[in-house]
């Protein structure tokens, strides 16, 4: 190829990405205007930029490429406030979304939330309270990075079975849990502050979600301080067993190494392992319960383990250990420590010690190289994608995750999708012992209709 024809690719590529430009918009919101109104005006590619001022209300956007962008001015920010009402700060199912710098409090359940959105960046956002902080549920190629996250039920970073993800230097502080990953695959979480929460990182597969491993997790270089919090989930929640005082929590995962963090003061230990059923799981017989393939590298270990959870009291009793840094269940397979000597450990007769040398430096990301490609979507598929991009951030097949098991729905609604979307659109409170659940009229009548009839006729576990 000559010079001549380079230049003249070159020159072309030049002008569709000015075409492109050309054609995006960026649209203002002033306080006292309406997010969501600017995101319907909205096109494909087009940034909206919110200034500062106090936004009540919810925003969904189901348009791609939107860039939602927070200004702050003088120290003030554009704030979401729910007002203890609302449950959902920002929803977003378009692929490519950007959510940038925006103060989020005050709603019931969701700060941000991505639901089944590929491509997407959720970075520099301050959330306060909620049962999930920022929520990342089935997605691709996600970046969640430098947001601040404080008083949230569950975990204030919750990514929910998605693959290639980074959460790169968030800070996570007063949740349950600081940073959980649940059945994802392929996620690098590097450089996060993760203090005076319950649990600081849990790293987990659930049973019966339609994601079946939890593998290739990288934990590096994170500050996992004093984890020590009370545990506040809902009693109906899956959150409410997790034991106080944990640094790192894996449970069930597969393939994963936890390197060169400093893991400080967490009462009960640094890091506890284990399967399903040491942990009070329910059997799935379509996936693996017992954790394989763990490393923990060489961290730094300082102060954990001096006064562990009662949950955890009766077996280092029994075992003669006053305290751990290390808490495995023994059930581990092809699991490596380095320096064992040097930590105190229970559990881990059978961990081999890590090879010297061994390292994750050569991932230097868990995102994909070039944006996933996302076709348009039947009714039906449309139907599919929502029970696993919204229903299963609260419903498991068989077992209590928050809500009711979709197989206690399946039996209650049987032949009547209408009367299951209905319900879905504007749902009444029966039971104390589980959360209120949201409203979901914002998906749609048909999309509603869509998975109402996908969960009573086609959904198994």
């Amino acid at each position: 190829m000559n010079s001549q024809t380079l230049l003249v690719r070159s020159l072309a590529a030049c002008a569709f990405a000015a075409a492109l430009s050309a054609h995006a918009e960026v649209l203002t919101v002033e306080a006292g205007q309406s997010i969501q109104a600017a995101v319907n005006q909205a096109k494909a590619g087009d940034t909206i930029r919110v200034m500062p001022g106090t936004y009540r209300e919810t925003v969904f956007i189901d348009k791609e490429n939107i860039t939602l962008q927070g200004v702050v001015v003088d120290g003030k920010w554009p704030v979401m406030d729910g007002g203890g009402k609302l449950n959902d700060g920002i929803l977003a199912s378009g692929h490519g979304v950007v959510i940038q710098r925006f103060w989020v409090k005050g709603y019931k359940g969701n700060g941000i939330m991505t639901q089944g959105a590929n491509n997407y960046k959720i970075i520099d956002n301050y959330v306060d309270g909620g049962f999930y902080g920022i929520f990342p549920q089935f997605g691709k190629n996600g970046l969640v990075a430098r947001n601040r996250i404080t008083r949230v039920e569950d975990a204030g970073i919750y990514v929910g079975m998605s693959d290639n993800v980074d959460i790169i230097a968030n800070e996570a502080w007063a949740n349950v849990i600081g940073i959980e990953s649940e059945n994802c695959r392929d996620v690098l979480a590097e450089g996060n502050y993760v203090w005076g929460n319950a649990a600081g990182f849990a790293i987990t597969l659930i049973p019966g979600l339609p994601v079946k491993d939890a593998a290739r997790t990288t934990l590096r270089h994170n500050f996992v301080i004093d984890n020590n919090g009370k545990n506040f989930a809902p009693p109906s929640s899956a959150a409410a067993t997790t034991p106080s005082g944990v640094g790192i929590l894996l449970v069930g995962v597969k393939d994963s190494t936890v390197e060169g963090n400093l893991i400080k003061g967490n009462h009960s230990a640094a890091v506890l392992t284990s399967d399903h059923a040491t942990f009070g799981m329910p059997a799935d017989p379509k996936l693996d319960p017992f954790p394989a393939n763990l490393a923990i590298l060489d961290n730094h270990f300082a102060d954990n383990g001096n006064k562990p959870d009662k949950t955890m009291q009766a077996v280092l009793k029994t075992a003669g250990v006053k305290r751990v840094d290390v808490f495995a269940t023994g059930k581990e397979r092809d699991s490596c420590l380095s320096s064992p000597k040097s930590l105190s450990s229970i559990g881990t007769k059978r961990w081999k010690e890590c090879e010297p040398g061994r390292t994750s430096a050569a991932i230097k990301t868990a995102m994909l190289a070039e944006p996933v490609k996302s076709p348009p979507l039947t009714a039906e598929q449309k139907g599919r994608l929502t029970y696993l991009a919204v229903c299963t951030g609260c419903h498991a097949y068989n077992t209590q995750l928050h809500g009711p098991s979709m197989l206690a729905i399946k039996a209650i609604y049987q032949n009547n999708p209408d009367g299951l979307a209905a319900f879905a659109a504007n749902p009444q409170r029966k039971r104390k012992d589980f959360a209120e659940m949201p409203r979901q009229d914002y998906l749609g009548s048909e999309v509603l209709k869509s998975v109402a009839t996908y969960i009573l006729t086609e959904l198994q576990n």
